[in-house]
């Protein structure tokens, strides 16, 4: 096939794509709410049976869970309009709304702020007391489109002038759970993830706290944001807006560890732009 008809072609699946996504109903039976796939698929769902619940309530409509195979798969379902709300990652968002015209309206509160960090981790026994330890060593990363486990600490080790394949290998587990799995059992040195998550693993076990030792935390980022697509209808839009910010119910937020949600715009997601752009990552690429 010529260069012409290649992209020729690929302008035709583009152009398909959107429309697919423009004549999505703006305002169905069912609403697809996606979930961030950064950990156990059945867990999400399970630990998710609340906002379901709360939501099919607050919105009058039914309310179908989920959870895509990897972060590229939930931005490509929510380009072809298969999805109409979506709980992304701050890097995963920015990559959709470059593809997609999708908007950002909430993102969870915690301890009075909607920030977050990235937590980098070591094997206890790997001799590794700092992030200048790790030249020459291992580090698992979650997903390539994960911003808490790869841009952040991606960047944390950056700062600190270690370059990934140059100064240390870079490998890629899938999730946050798999990265702390991988690091407390030696598969990899040290690894990046969400301090959240990492605080949940603690919390429930599933990662044995004396086999790994903490190095450091990042500085705060702006917190994951809810997502819908834009050309829903008016009126379920706001009504959907509604329902996170005048979230109370402890079961939903207790999934999040959240005390509430607050709006949030698109341009607070520029400094994930800035990071890529520090970086030299090719987001087309991710």
């Amino acid at each position: 096939m010529s260069r012409l008809m290649l992209i020729v072609s690929a302008c035709l699946l583009l152009a398909a794509g959107l429309v697919h996504a423009a004549d999505a109903d703006p305002d169905p039976d069912t609403l697809k709410v996606a979930l961030l796939p950064d950990e156990n698929a059945s867990e999400l769902i399970k630990r998710n049976k609340p906002l379901k619940d709360y939501l099919e309530k607050a919105l009058g409509k039914d309310v179908e869970l989920i959870v895509t195979t990897d972060y590229s798969s939930m931005i490509e379902a929510m380009r072809f309009g298969r999805i109409d709300l979506a709980y992304f990652g701050p890097l995963s968002y920015v990559l959709a709304k470059s593809k997609s015209d999708i908007e950002p309206f909430a993102a969870m509160v915690m301890d009075g702020k909607a920030t977050y960090r990235s937590v980098v981790i070591a094997n206890a026994e790997s001799g590794i007391d700092s992030l200048e330890d790790i030249k020459g060593r291992k580090m698992a990363y979650g997903d390539r489109v994960s911003t808490s486990s790869h841009l952040i600490p991606k960047t944390m080790l950056a700062e600190k002038n270690l370059v990934a394949g140059e100064d240390y290998e870079a490998h890629f587990v899938g999730s946050h759970d798999a990265v702390a799995v991988s690091v407390a059992n030696g598969n990899a040195d040290a690894g990046g993830l969400s301090e959240n998550i990492w605080g949940y693993l603690l919390d429930r076990g599933l990662v044995d706290a004396s086999k790994v030792k903490v190095l450091g935390y990042s500085k705060e980022y702006p917190q994951f944001p809810w997502t819908m697509r834009s050309n829903l209808k008016p009126e379920l839009k706001q009504k959907i807006t509604g329902a996170f910010l005048n979230l109370k119910d402890p079961d939903v937020l207790k999934g999040f560890k959240a005390e509430g949600f607050t709006a949030i715009s698109d341009q607070e997601y520029d400094v994930i732009r800035e990071m890529g752009s520090i970086l030299k990552l090719d987001f087309a690429k991710l």
